[in-house]
């Protein structure tokens, strides 16, 4: 809590789930692009982001089609 307000934190298991299961590798990559949300801290256990600037980030993101 900073200042009296609570954020809600992802990691990178947490947006791999939020991205329908993909691999820890594929987030590594999704998250190492410049259009990604930069990390509010890295910690030994990896880097976190703030969870509504990742679900902007996925909402931004245009949806690939599904197979047929």
């Amino acid at each position: 809590m900073v200042d009296g307000m609570a954020f809600d934190l992802m990691g990178a298991h947490e947006i791999g789930e939020r991205l329908h299961g993909i691999s820890r590798q594929r987030v590594y990559q999704l998250t190492s692009g410049d259009d990604f949300p930069a990390p509010v801290a890295a910690l030994a256990q990896g880097k976190l982001w703030l969870a509504s600037e990742v679900e902007a980030w996925i909402a931004a993101r245009p949806r690939p089609p599904r197979p047929r």
